[in-house]
């Protein structure tokens, strides 16, 4: 194990860490702390994932990345949403390929060695509305409640839906999966939404629910 690694795994508890991180976990020169981290990369020890942002590479990571979590490392403010969040939670059925993400900032994606990350900016009157925080023992990060990656989704696709009838045809969503859906938070949702799109869909699904 090379010094770089040892000594950066003292410092850092996950798998992911920054520039900084090298800098304050070795002493001597900028040039010294450059060829460590050009050898470190060239052998495979560590991965760039973005421009001071890096992994440990597969055979030195003790708990593994998180792509969750990183996905907030590599651009934030962002939380997950759309497909990944109600993956996550169990409303669709199919395997998501990128991770999907809402961010505060403009839209943008990164492909990195770990995969592809995708952020979307929405506009909002509370970035953080039917949003969780998720703490485990695989890393800390922030999630959509399956509600709020909806009406992102609505607003993100420029979809004209009213009701619950198109989430089930077209994510094929489970019907009572609904009934976990609280009208406290569509009522906060509905505040927080700029769009007349995205708010109509949430009246109309709020309707739906009382029913």
């Amino acid at each position: 194990m090379s010094k770089l690694i040892d000594r950066v795994k003292d410092s850092s508890e996950i798998d992911v860490f920054t520039e900084a991180a090298i800098m304050n976990a070795l002493q001597g020169s900028a040039d010294s702390r450059y060829g460590m981290v050009k050898r470190a990369l060239k052998s495979g020890e560590i991965i760039r994932l973005k421009r001071g942002l890096y992994s440990f590479g597969s055979k030195h990571q003790r708990k593994g990345v998180n792509l969750f979590q990183l996905a907030q490392m590599i651009y934030g403010p962002s939380y997950i949403s759309f497909e990944c969040a109600l993956a996550h939670h169990g409303w669709i059925p199919e395997a998501v390929y990128s991770v999907t993400s809402v961010s505060a900032r403009r839209s943008r994606d990164f492909k990195t060695p770990l995969g592809i990350f995708s952020y979307t900016h929405i506009p909002s009157n509370d970035f953080l509305a039917g949003v969780e925080r998720v703490a485990s023992e695989e890393g800390v990060f922030l999630m959509a409640t399956p509600a709020r990656a909806l009406a992102d989704y609505v607003y993100a696709h420029k979809l004209v839906w009213t009701g619950l009838k198109p989430v089930v045809e077209s994510l094929r969503v489970d019907p009572d999966c609904f009934k976990t859906v609280k009208d406290p938070l569509l009522v906060e949702l509905q505040s927080a939404a700029r769009s007349e799109r995205v708010r109509d869909f949430l009246r109309g699904v709020r309707k739906e629910l009382a029913s």
